[in-house]
């Protein structure tokens, strides 16, 4: 027995300097003392663009900027078109090692980065470290402080009790409206958009001549009502209700009664004719440009290809119909207590091995909350700058005060798309994080598609269908698996040679209560004895 103990023991001992210092999973992040500047490094920057030659013009430009800064780092930019395909590269090359240094993303990606390894570097101490945190003294360039980040903004990139990311850029959903179209209707706009009003309206559009021909724009086309991102609309509807989604610790609570009513709106408008989704139809911009749609909803972000005179119009300059656009709050159920979700992409810093490299990825993802930066970017599209430094500078405010001066960068309708997000920072929300809020998000969004196909396609739409549809989706995004993981761990299963360690120590302590029973036994019986 007592060699038995012993065997144990030394066991413990090794796994122990096996799972602290031989393990890539333990690998962590120390911010040194000083910046070698006498080393050279090359760091990788994934970003995303929406085919905006202007967007890629400005990374380059902050690249070429900051390698002024710091001669001893190179920047290489790859960019994409998608966060999809930047999630899927991610995720396959955390399995080699062969992360970005710096990566735009969203922070229910940085959950499923998190859980096979160390990968992503919290940034707690990193925001507050004297010489290189934000606005830190060692800084070569004018970095916002913390509290100058927008705090609605900063705690959407907070989980699991740290920091994880950087806001980069912040949107939220606008309803573009055919005022023309509206009062065409015999309608009139109100202050604030509300479902009961956008479905009146849409539905009152559907009417059609005795040749198929609608009344209201005269072409064989018209969806009254086009929603380009469905999970949104979904979330949002759900939360404007008070209705389950989610809980902070991956609970999945979204199908619910609240849900079922929502689906069969949408069922009886899709049968309609009123309504239809950007997956099926197309995008919303293009109808809502040629005349054959009153409410396009989409991303403030989206503005520049929203209106007549968009300067990213993406159809035939024929095919232009003139009307007037109204840019507006998404339709809510109480016009009192608004509410509208929060997005936009935010940046991620990837832990390597060299803690030098990770302090300059550091350096440049801080470099893109300065004012040239935000202040640029924000200008091609309905973006809000991050930063209160930013959006109260003298050249933000201008920009905004020289709405509708031309068609390209004071092109009205983004601006306008721009403010409704600055005046409604208030009212806008974020959904928990964890590992699978992503697979939720996308499986909120395919209930709404499913019935939209499901009513095309004639299927019946019953209590039947929908909890057919509820189990389907749930296993085609395995929200079963999500609902009892998503809370157990921080950052997803231990190491392996934790786990054995684990294992080890709990049949160690076997070990010893067995021999200190058997000890205690064999004392017994020769007290007896004797």
């Amino acid at each position: 027995m007592k060699k038995f103990v012993s065997i144990l023991l030394l066991l413990v001992m090794l796994l122990s300097l096996t799972a602290c210092h031989g393990s890539k999973d333990e690998r962590t992040f120390a911010i040194p003392e000083e910046f070698d500047t006498t080393k050279n490094y090359e760091i990788s920057f994934w970003a995303k663009n929406d085919t905006n030659m202007t967007q890629v013009e400005i990374y380059k430009n902050a690249i070429a900027a900051f390698e002024d800064l710091y001669p001893n780092i190179k920047v290489n930019l790859r960019l994409y078109t998608d966060y999809g395909k930047i999630y899927n590269d991610v995720i396959t090359n955390i399995a080699t090692d062969t992360t970005p240094n710096v990566c735009i993303t969203y922070p229910d990606h940085i959950a499923t980065y998190l859980t096979g390894s160390d990968t992503v570097v919290p940034l707690d101490t990193l925001f507050s470290d004297e010489k290189y945190g934000l606005g830190g003294s060692e800084v070569r360039f004018d970095a916002p402080s913390q509290e100058e980040i927008i705090p609605q903004f900063l705690e959407e990139c907070a989980f699991n009790g740290h920091y994880y990311a950087i806001p980069y850029m912040r949107s939220t959903e606008a309803c573009y409206v055919n005022k023309t179209y509206v009062e065409k209707l015999g309608f009139t706009l109100p202050e604030q958009l509300t479902w009961d009003f956008v479905w009146e309206v849409s539905e009152a559009a559907t009417a059609q001549d005795s040749e198929g021909n609608y009344l209201l724009n005269g072409q064989k086309v018209l969806i009254p009502f086009i929603y380009k991102s469905t999970d949104n609309m979904m979330i949002q509807m759900l939360a404007q209700r008070n209705a389950g989604y989610s809980t902070e610790a991956g609970e999945i609570l979204l199908f619910n009664d609240t849900t079922d009513e929502i689906l069969a709106t949408v069922a009886s408008h899709v049968d309609s004719g009123a309504f239809n989704t950007f997956k099926l139809a197309g995008y919303p911009a293009n109808f809502l440009n040629a005349g054959q749609c009153i409410f396009a909803i989409d991303s403030t972000a989206g503005a520049t290809w929203m209106g007549s005179d968009a300067p990213l119009v993406d159809i035939a300059e024929e095919k232009l119909v003139q009307f007037e656009t109204a840019v507006m709050t998404i339709p809510q159920y109480d016009t009192e207590n608004p509410r509208m979700i929060s997005q936009g992409p935010s940046m991620c810093v990837f832990n390597k091995a060299d803690p030098q490299e990770v302090l300059a990825s550091w350096l440049f993802a801080q470099f893109m909350l300065t004012n040239e930066v935000q202040i640029a970017y924000s200008q091609t599209e309905g973006y809000a700058p991050v930063t209160s430094k930013a959006q109260n500078s003298a050249e933000y405010r201008d920009y905004l005060s020289r709405s509708g001066e031309d068609n390209e960068l004071y092109y009205d309708v983004k601006i306008e798309a721009t403010e409704l997000l600055l005046d409604n920072t208030e009212n806008t929300f974020v959904t928990p994080v964890f590992n699978g809020s992503a697979s939720l998000r996308n499986a909120a969004g395919q209930l709404i598609e499913n019935v939209n196909k499901a009513v095309r396609r004639n299927q019946t739409f019953d209590e039947a269908y929908v909890d057919e549809l509820y189990d389907e989706v749930s296993a085609l995004y395995r929200l079963d698996q999500i609902s009892t993981t998503a809370g157990k761990s921080d950052f997803g299963p231990l190491p392996r040679a934790s786990v054995a360690l684990i294992v080890v120590l709990v049949l160690c302590w076997l070990g010893m209560g067995v021999y200190v029973g058997v000890s205690y036994l064999k004392k017994r019986k020769s007290n007896k004895n004797h």
